[in-house]
C-alpha cells in the first residue's frame, strides 16, 4: 500500500473514531432514541458540515484525495475535534511535511543543564520517548535506567512493559491514555517512518493495554501536567511534568519533574543527596563519543 493511501486510510478511521464519540445531542440533533451504533450517522456529519454523504463516506473510506481545507475544517467543527485532534486531522491530510528524525547526539550545554536542575529528575528524550540522557535523580528515580538494555531506555515502553515503572503511577487510567495519545500524534507527524512502526508493533506485541488504547484513536497535546508518583527510592511525589523543547522542529525535549509541594521537595532534595557518589549525569555511548571527539 502506497504511503499515501496508508494515510488516507488511517485519516478514515481517525474521523470514524471520533464521529462514534459525538452524540446527537451535543452536535445539536434531536434525540430520536436509541440508535444500532454509536455517535453521529455519516450522513448527519455531511448534512450538518455541508458536504456530500457520498463524499464524506468516501472520506472515512480512505477514498478521497484531494480533500480541501474548507471541507477539513468543516469536519472538525462538527466532530467537535480539540485542538490537539484538529492537528492531528491537518497531518494525516498531508498538510504539513515530514518531521525529520531527531539526533541522538547532544551538545555540552544540554548536558550541563541536566546537571544544574539537581535535585530534579531531567532527562533528554526525542518524541518517540527515547530517553538520550539523564540527570542522576532521574536515572534512580524508579529504579537504574542505565542498567536496562538500551532498546529499553523508553518511557512508553517502560510505562507499559516494566513493573517497577508502571507501578510508579498513582494514576495510570490518566497517564497511560496520554503516552498513547501523544505517541500516535508525533507517529503521524514523522508519517509513521520505520522507527515509529517497529516501537508500536513491539508494545502492542507486548501489552494488550497499549493495544486497547491504540485502538481508541486518540490524540493528545503537550504541556505541563501534575502528576503524581510512587518511588521506590524516593517516596510518593506529586510533580509538575514539562517538556522544555531543545528543538521543536526535530521533537527533541527536555523533561523536568519539579515539585508540586513541600513535602515532594524535601523527599527529592533527600533522594539527591544519597546519589551524589554518581555522576551528575549519564548519555548513551554516542553522545558521549561525540562530546569526547
Amino acid at each position: 500500500m502506497e504511503q499515501s493511501e496508508a494515510r488516507r486510510k488511517e485519516l478514515g478511521a481517525f474521523l470514524r473514531a471520533r464521529r462514534e464519540a459525538v452524540t446527537p445531542q451535543q452536535a445539536g440533533l434531536p434525540d430520536l432514541g436509541r440508535r444500532r451504533t454509536p455517535g453521529l450517522r455519516r450522513e448527519e456529519v455531511a448534512q450538518l458540515a455541508g458536504i456530500g454523504a457520498t463524499w464524506y463516506t468516501w472520506l472515512e473510506q480512505g477514498r478521497a484525495a484531494g480533500v480541501s481545507d474548507q471541507v477539513l475544517e468543516a469536519v472538525a467543527r462538527v466532530l467537535r475535534l480539540s485542538e490537539a485532534e484538529r492537528r492531528h486531522m491537518l497531518v494525516l491530510a498531508d498538510r504539513s511535511p515530514a518531521l525529520p528524525e531527531p539526533p541522538l547526539t547532544l551538545g555540552p550545554e544540554h548536558l550541563a543543564v541536566l546537571e544544574q536542575l539537581l535535585p530534579f529528575p531531567a532527562a533528554i528524550q526525542d518524541d518517540a520517548y527515547e530517553i538520550v540522557a539523564t540527570n542522576r535523580a532521574y536515572r534512580f528515580l524508579f529504579s537504574d535506567l542505565d542498567a536496562y538494555p538500551v532498546q529499553e531506555r523508553n518511557c512508553a515502553w517502560l510505562m507499559f512493559t516494566d513493573p517497577v515503572w508502571r507501578g510508579s503511577l498513582v494514576e495510570e487510567e490518566r497517564v497511560l491514555p496520554e503516552i498513547v495519545g501523544r505517541l500516535r500524534a508525533h507517529r503521524a507527524e514523522h508519517h509513521g517512518g520505520p522507527r515509529w512502526s517497529e516501537l508500536v508493533e513491539r508494545l502492542s506485541a507486548r501489552s494488550e493495554d497499549f493495544r486497547q488504547l491504540w485502538g481508541q484513536r486518540e490524540v493528545a497535546d503537550e504541556g505541563s501536567r501534575l502528576r503524581a508518583y510512587r518511588s521506590p527510592r524516593a517516596g510518593l511525589l506529586s510533580v509538575h511534568f514539562q517538556s522544555l523543547w531543545i528543538d521543536p522542529r526535530r521533537g527533541t525535549r527536555l523533561v523536568v519533574m519539579s515539585p508540586a509541594d513541600t513535602a515532594t521537595r524535601e523527599r527529592l532534595e533527600r533522594h539527591a543527596a544519597l546519589l551524589e557518589a554518581a555522576p551528575a549525569w549519564t548519555a548513551r555511548e554516542g553522545v558521549a563519543a561525540s562530546l569526547a571527539s
